[in-house]
């Protein structure tokens, strides 16, 4: 939750939730058209929910997570609790909402001792910077004052992209010139959010791969000098992974956390080609907090994770939309 916060309008709570069981889910559901076929005849038993398991698997839930899933459906199975389709559906529901709900943690800002830091991390076109500007917005609009480092300093467009959003949103930006320090450019935009007594600083950095092990360091640097500067700062972390990757994600996921303490971690291109099961991968494997989700490029297609939200979208089928 945001301290100073205002009422999500349960309209644009709405709206986000439909587009989001649209866009995750084209056509028949995911998995909910596979159950349809793999139950024809609407008996389950443990041929089913092998088959259900290799599908899960398939669709980016990952071996860990499957696992853990069809575990909970056997047990159901073995009660005599999964007697139809219907059944082993809400089985389904039950299980992933286990994975999913503890990841289930809002974000909050502190403006004690100074400003509240987000250092943004991850690789080229996960879509890292614009998830800072549409960051930037939302602070904006809860009234929170922001500022902006462009601690890219190896991509014009990067920076460009940045101010432009700090001007589409008044909030400053803070830059110095193309092959700068990072670590100085952001740190010097510490020394000016915390002069002007700025409640958020959204740190932008170079996207990097995971396995370059000297861009790594240098993300590690940004990271020390700013503690340095204040024991508590970075006091977010944000990962910010592209959910069409599909497994690739899980694995960046694994390597930043590793060389920094990922502390929250942001979802983009849900509406791509993955259909969320990445998600539930990472959530089971990193237990990392997701505090956002993203479903497009509008300002109002990045929300708050809300777990019951998700996985409502993950399961809804054509008849379910249509009916809302």
């Amino acid at each position: 939750m945001f301290g100073k916060r205002k009422k999500t309008d349960s309209g644009e709570k709405q709206g986000f939730v439909k587009r989001l069981r649209a866009r995750l889910n084209r056509g028949d559901s995911w998995l909910t058209y596979d159950l349809a076929n793999l139950a024809p005849g609407g008996k389950i038993d443990e041929e089913v929910l092998e088959d259900l398991e290799a599908g899960l698997v398939m669709s980016d839930v990952g071996v860990e997570a499957s696992t853990r899933i069809v575990e909970g459906l056997q047990k159901r199975l073995a009660r005599k609790e999964l007697k139809d389709v219907a059944a082993l559906r809400e089985g389904l529901r039950a299980s992933i909402s286990d994975i999913l709900k503890p990841v289930e943690q809002p974000l909050e800002i502190s403006t004690d001792g100074g400003p509240f830091v987000i250092l943004m991390v991850g690789v080229n076109g996960a879509g890292k910077t614009t998830t800072i500007g549409k960051l930037a917005k939302r602070f904006a609009d809860d009234g929170y004052s922001v500022m902006l480092a462009a601690g890219d300093t190896f991509r014009a467009a990067a920076v460009e992209q940045l101010q432009a959003w700090g001007a589409k949103n008044n909030v400053p930006v803070i830059a110095q010139q193309m092959g700068a320090d990072p670590a100085a450019v952001i740190y010097d935009a510490y020394e000016a959010a915390r002069s002007r007594n700025i409640d958020v600083l959204l740190a932008d950095t170079a996207g990097r791969l995971q396995n370059q092990q000297g861009l790594m360091d240098e993300l590690v640097k940004v990271k020390r000098v700013l503690h340095r500067h204040h024991e508590n700062a970075p006091q977010e972390i944000m990962l910010v992974l592209d959910a069409s990757l599909g497994q690739n994600a899980l694995l960046q996921a694994e390597k930043f956390h590793a060389a920094l303490g990922v502390t929250g971690i942001t979802i983009t291109k849900l509406d791509g080609s993955a259909k969320g099961g990445i998600l539930i991968a990472i959530a089971e494997k990193l237990r990392l907090p997701v505090r956002f989700i993203g479903i497009g490029e509008g300002a109002d297609d990045m929300q708050e994770f809300v777990a019951e939200d998700f996985v409502d979208a993950l399961l809804a089928n054509d008849n379910e939309q249509s009916q809302e």
